[in-house]
């Protein structure tokens, strides 16, 4: 009989073992050590030397029919370089965390799950966290664990959930739903921003036609005038066009400039705390959009709460967790206040219908679930509600939207158009 050493993980709990078992061969071996309900991933022989000897490049067959290197080696974890932006955008990370609770709920545990989505993610930054995250846990700790050691990829939100899982016992049905959240959630913020898209595209194309007007075609017209008026005076409305032309062309890099620092400072003071708070009231009040954003953050709102909430989050927890991935500042300070008063022993809709940002409709459906129980189920019909209601606004907004851009877009350029056709009038007249 020879003494093998082995790392093997538990088909119960995923977790990792080690240890050290006497067998004929590797293959009995891993029979062996299946039949105690664990599943091997190296085994190596045991010798009396430091190091052991390492049966290599020699297989033992899985019962699902997979291949286990036998290698005693360990595995060496990557250094994670220095990034610019975002490892994964919200869409690739969704699709992780599908994939992640189908085959956590199909029975596999967390860290071959883990190891099976490494091998095919083509990302090889991320890559590198889904290896680490195998490595944190064949090392003993949990899978939240490893997460936390990844802000920049998981947020509070994700950390939470997958925390609230485990202590319950319920993981794949928590990655299921937190699945099921993002989707709805990048779902509706694709439609805020398609909704968006037009207006800024529209202004785009219209200031570049102005822009090509004012520096080629109207210095051209100039030279016109002066020499068939020969001195006689323009209109008003002309001299004004031809002014801001002239600037334009004889001061285009200031231009520029002048519009790219305008827009670097509205960005930085948009970023601090007084600027945040005022663009924020400003996306809430606005005739037309403001509806928009305001339904968003409703159904933001109550989404995350009720999927915390069913995921067996605590409600104070919850609330901070919702506070801080709100999107609005004024919801943020609604939900502080909710917050405090419940940590107080109130219940949360008599604070929220306080605050005077949420509708009477949402605090009343909150106000029901208290009552009856089902806090959670409320809070995700409400999101529901207000997930079709975006889908209206967007539809109304945009039908609004298509209008007032080609009226915007005749007063300009027809207010060029008339300042040029003024002296071909008067040139007429005179000539007449």
């Amino acid at each position: 009989m020879t003494k093998f050493t082995y790392s093997a993980i538990e088909s119960a709990s995923g977790k990792e073992k080690k240890g050290v078992i006497e067998s004929a061969s590797p293959e009995q071996a891993s029979a062996e050590l299946k039949a105690m309900g664990l599943i091997p991933t190296s085994i190596a022989v045991e010798v009396s030397s430091t190091k052991p000897v390492v049966v290599a490049k020699k297989e033992i067959k899985k019962e699902a029919g997979s291949p286990v290197k036998v290698d005693a080696k360990p595995v060496k974890k990557k250094k994670q370089g220095i990034t610019f932006g975002r490892i994964i955008n919200n869409q690739a990370l969704t699709v992780f965390t599908r994939q992640l609770a189908t085959l956590v709920n199909a029975g596999m545990p967390i860290m071959r799950s883990l190891e099976t989505l490494s091998r095919q993610e083509k990302n090889l930054l991320f890559k590198e966290v889904i290896e680490s995250l195998v490595e944190n846990i064949r090392s003993g700790g949990n899978f939240s664990d490893g997460l936390l050691q990844h802000p920049k990829v998981f947020d509070r939100l994700y950390i939470n959930m997958v925390k609230a899982g485990e202590a319950g016992g319920v993981l794949g049905t928590t990655l299921d739903r937190l699945s099921r959240f993002m989707e709805k959630s990048e779902k509706i913020k694709g439609k805020v921003k398609a909704a968006m898209t037009y207006p800024v595209i529209i202004v785009f194309v219209a200031v570049a036609i102005v822009g090509a007007l004012m520096v080629f075609v109207i210095p051209q017209f100039e030279k016109i005038f002066a020499g068939m008026l020969k001195g006689q005076s323009m209109p008003a409305l002309t001299l004004g066009v031809l002014a801001v032309s002239n600037f334009i062309k004889n001061h285009i890099i200031i231009t520029v400039g002048v519009g790219a620092v305008a827009y670097f400072a509205f960005k930085a003071w948009h970023k601090t705390p007084k600027g945040t708070r005022v663009v924020d009231w400003l996306l809430l009040k606005s005739p037309g959009v403001g509806p928009l954003f305001l339904k968003s953050s409703i159904s933001r709102f109550t989404r995350t709460l009720g999927t915390l909430l069913a995921s067996g989050v605590p409600i104070l927890q919850a609330l901070l967790i919702t506070r801080d991935t709100s999107g609005n500042v004024h919801v943020s300070d609604a939900l502080n206040l909710v917050h405090d008063r419940v940590k107080e022993g109130d219940n949360v809709a008599r604070p929220l219908d306080s605050t005077g940002v949420f509708p009477p409709m949402v605090t009343s459906m909150i106000e029901v679930g208290e009552e009856t129980g089902a806090l959670p189920e409320m809070l995700n019909r409400v999101a529901d509600t207000y997930d079709d209601e975006v889908d209206n606004s967007v539809a109304g907004l945009t039908s609004i939207i298509e209008p007032v851009m080609i009226v915007f877009m005749a007063v300009v350029v027809g207010t060029i158009v008339i300042a040029l056709f003024l002296p071909i009038v008067k040139i007429i007249q005179t000539l007449s």
